[in-house]
């Protein structure tokens, strides 16, 4: 018996640009520098599609500006207010079933990253 379908998990890792978030007086008069990792499933699919058509397949250059496009649109105050921001655009995507972001501050302290990371939807 073979496999013919499998859980397909859409990844982008390490994705970097500034943001404009933070309290901060010099975090509300420039941007800083962030990381964003997240993951959509996808769900059960052939292993094998049928074609091999883009149109059928959720693209990931459009989850790429979707996660810059969110976390560049305003200013936000708090991380939990822009990850919460992608994670909702993200699962609004069709065919997405869950959502794990993180968003990491590249740049906030000399010894350490600080970053959220929010999971929504099925997994």
């Amino acid at each position: 018996m073979s496999t013919t379908r499998g859980t397909q998990i859409l990844t982008l890792t390490g994705l970097r640009f500034d943001a404009n978030l933070g309290v901060l007086d010099h975090e509300k008069t420039a941007p800083q520098p962030i990381a964003v990792d997240a993951e959509m499933n996808l769900g059960t699919q052939p292993l094998r599609p049928q074609d091999d058509d883009l149109t059928h397949v959720l693209d990931y250059r459009r989850v790429r500006s979707i996660i810059i496009e969110e976390c560049t649109a305003q200013h936000v105050n708090l991380l939990e207010s822009l990850i919460g921001k992608v994670a909702a655009r993200l699962m609004s995507l069709p065919g997405v079933l869950g959502v794990r972001v993180k968003i990491a501050k590249l740049e906030i302290f000399d010894d350490c990253e600080v970053a959220i990371r929010v999971e929504t939807g099925q997994w």
